[in-house]
Order: C-alpha cells, then sequence, then structure tokens
C-alpha cells in the first residue's frame, strides 16, 4: 500500500517542504528486508511524484506485510540498440566498455552505481536490487560494434557499471555469449567482477589468454565471511572469490585483485590480508578504490551500517568524512576514487607497502590487439583480404 504526493524535486529548482524532512528509519524504510542490504527507497530526486508506504490498511494483514520482507527479483528487457558504452574519465583506465545487465541482485550497500537506476524512474535502494534489466541481444550488438570498419580493437571492460557474473548470468548467459564473441574475433577483454561464476567460463578466458588479450580482475572487499553476507548479501562468499582466482591463475589467465572499495573504520584493516591471500591464490597484481558515496547511495549505505553494524556506524561516517575534506563524497577528478588527507594517505601506503611485499605491485601490460580479427556477419559482405 502507498500513498502517492507531489513535490518538485531539490534537483530541478525547488527543495522539499520541511514535513518531509524525516529521518532514514522513518518513511519508506523497511528495517526486516531479508537477504538485501538495501531496506529503504529514497525519492528519485528526477520524479515530480514520489509514493510513500502506507500499512496502515494492512496492518493486520500478517502475509501481506512478511512478502514485503522478501521481495523478489523481477527481470526486464532491456531494449537498448547498442551495448559498448564509451568513457572519458580519467580516472577510469579504459575507454569501452560492455554490461549486459542494468540492476544488480548482489545488492551491495556501497554501489556506486545505484543511482542510475534514477534515470529509469527507479529507485536507487531495493528497485536496484530486485528490477534487474536485461540487455537479451548483446552478444548480437557486441558483434555488430566489433564488425566497425573503424573499430581499432582496444580492451573493452565487462562491466564498468554493474556485475557481469551477478546471479543473471547464470540464466540468461549474455556475458558467456559475448565472450563467445570476443574469443571469435580475438578481441581484447577486461573483467572486473565479485562473483565466482567467472571461473565457469574459464574455457573462453584460456582462449583469450593464448593471445595476451585478456585480464580479470576480482573484487574481494572483506575476508569475514559474516561481513560480506550482509554488506554485499548475493555475491560470492570471499573464500569462493579467492578459490576463481586460484581456478584462473592456475588455466593460465592474467587475474588480479580488487580492494574495492576500502571501506574506512570497517575494512581497511584487511587490507594486507586480503593481500597476502590474493596472492597465495595467485593473482598477479592489485588495484583498490576508496569508498565513495554519490548522490543517494549516501541513504543506503548509512542506513545499512546504523541497522547491521551500529557499533561502527559513527566511526565510519567520520572517517569517510575525514577522507572526503568533511564530505561524504567528492567528485573532483583524481581524489574520488582515493580521497584525501591524511587518513586516505595512511591507507594509500598500507596497499602500496603489502602490495610490494606480497609481489602484486607494478604496471599491467597492455593487452594484445594485433591478433584481433573482425567478425562476420550473418549477410555482410565477406572480407576481400
Amino acid at each position: 500500500m502507498y500513498t502517492i504526493i507531489s513535490w518538485l524535486p531539490s534537483r530541478l529548482g525547488n527543495s522539499r517542504p520541511d514535513p518531509w524532512h524525516q529521518p532514514m528509519s522513518g518513511r519508506n524504510h523497511r528495517p526486516n528486508i531479508r537477504g538485501r542490504a538495501a531496506a529503504v527507497q529514497p525519492d528519485n530526486p528526477y520524479l515530480r511524484t514520489q509514493r510513500l508506504d502506507d500499512f496502515e490498511h494492512v496492518a493486520e494483514d500478517a502475509d501481506y506485510l512478511d512478502s514485503l520482507d522478501r521481495p523478489a527479483t523481477e527481470y526486464l528487457d532491456d531494449h537498448s540498440q547498442t551495448i559498448v558504452a564509451t568513457n572519458d574519465s580519467p580516472d577510469v583506465s579504459f575507454n569501452y566498455s560492455v554490461n549486459p545487465y542494468r540492476g544488480c541482485a548482489h545488492g551491495c550497500s556501497y554501489c556506486y552505481a545505484r543511482p542510475g537506476h534514477e534515470y529509469l524512474g527507479m529507485s536507487a535502494g531495493i528497485d536496484f536490487e530486485t528490477k534487474i534489466l536485461v540487455k537479451r541481444r548483446a552478444p548480437e550488438l557486441l558483434r555488430q560494434f566489433l564488425a566497425r570498419p573503424q573499430w581499432n580493437a582496444e580492451t573493452i571492460v565487462f562491466s564498468g557499471v554493474t556485475d557481469c557474473y551477478q546471479p543473471a548470468e547464470r540464466e540468461f548467459q549474455l556475458t558467456r555469449g559475448c565472450l563467445a564473441v570476443a574469443v571469435e574475433c580475438r578481441q581484447p577483454i577486461g573483467i572486473i567482477t565479485k562473483n565466482a561464476l567467472v571461473a565457469r567460463d574459464v574455457d573462453l578466458l584460456q582462449e583469450l589468454a593464448a593471445h595476451d588479450a585478456v585480464r580479470v580482475a576480482i573484487s574481494v572487499t572483506t575476508l569475514d565471511q559474516s561481513l560480506a553476507r550482509v554488506m554485499e548479501p548475493r555475491t560470492s562468499a570471499p573464500a569462493a572469490r579467492l578459490r576463481a582466482i586460484e581456478t584462473l591463475s592456475a588455466a593460465g589467465v592474467p587475474t588480479h585483485v580488487m580492494i574495492g572499495p576500502i571501506v574506512p573504520g570497517l575494512t581497511d584493516s584487511e587490507v594486507p590480508a586480503i593481500l597476502k591471500a590474493a596472492s597465495e591464490a595467485g593473482a598477479v597484481r592489485s588495484h583498490h578504490t576508496l569508498l565513495r558515496l554519490p548522490s543517494t547511495v549516501q541513504d543506503v549505505f548509512l542506513d545499512w551500517i546504523r541497522r547491521q553494524r551500529p557499533n561502527h556506524a559513527a566511526k565510519v561516517e567520520a572517517f569517510i568524512r575525514d577522507a572526503r575534506g568533511g564530505k561524504l563524497n567528492t567528485t573532483e577528478f583524481g581524489q574520488r576514487m582515493r580521497g584525501t588527507g591524511p587518513l586516505a594517505e595512511q591507507i594509500e601506503q598500507t596497499f602500496r607497502v603489502f602490495s610490494k611485499r606480497y609481489g602484486l605491485a607494478g604496471e599491467s601490460p597492455a593487452l594484445n590487439r594485433e591478433a584481433f580479427r573482425p567478425p562476420r556477419i550473418a549477410g555482410g559482405q565477406l572480407p576481400l583480404f
């Protein structure tokens, strides 16, 4: 049940009426969501009309209320006509990326991609975790892109936004389909994921590795399974991610560890142990980012930590502000991924020291694009040479 209200969002010129300035524990808050990190639906700042939960008329309907605590995942068709996105941020090391899915059932409490759902008319909270858009034509669209005469085989990264091996991939296998196209073309591919499902595709990754055309980065944010279970509720367990590093490395696939994000005051003390474990599993390089909380991600993450780690909440928020010039987020290039100030420098130094100690430091060589060959398009003209 819900009530509709209308207001002009502050980003469009006017602020909300004061009566709606309620704490996160108030409206649109469901504290008992099971298996999800978000328990809030932050207002979409791009909509003039907002929905507010109103349970007055269902207060005695225990079955209905219990169903709200177990929101199902919905898969919605995304009819995008292109699949390769371009990036011009100097903070990101790649220019092209593919995201077969929008939204992510992993439901990481800190995910910077959450506000992307607001452009679709949804919320960065529970909606982001439960309403997953599926680009069913992803392999076909990638094939069309790689067939363009002007394409020069630059590295394409899966995924620049939401995880390409999230639970939806088990059903739809769009990432695997795209990798099959990449293998056919010997197209250089980078992968970033926190799901051990990536090891399923070791056969395709090995074929790309034979041409020095692939690199996989597996994100390990904590080794504490009890923390991972609530902070990243539908990701693979930390031990499973380390096993995936071991599997890929043993198969000759260059595998990196990504500690992203480091949550100051919660997971920063684990950096040395994560690097050691990843090195022992066979990782060859390491990377990291510092937690950033853009836009409505702040609502989700702060609500989450106050519920799940109340004894850490005040310290974590203070440490985030200390590394962000007193704010919860900074947008300046060169700072947003690393932060500034003594605490950020301490985390950076710890990461550098232990990356070097465990043989994970240094720059990675560029992937090989000399072996690239354009794909054939059904009904298209055959190459002359």
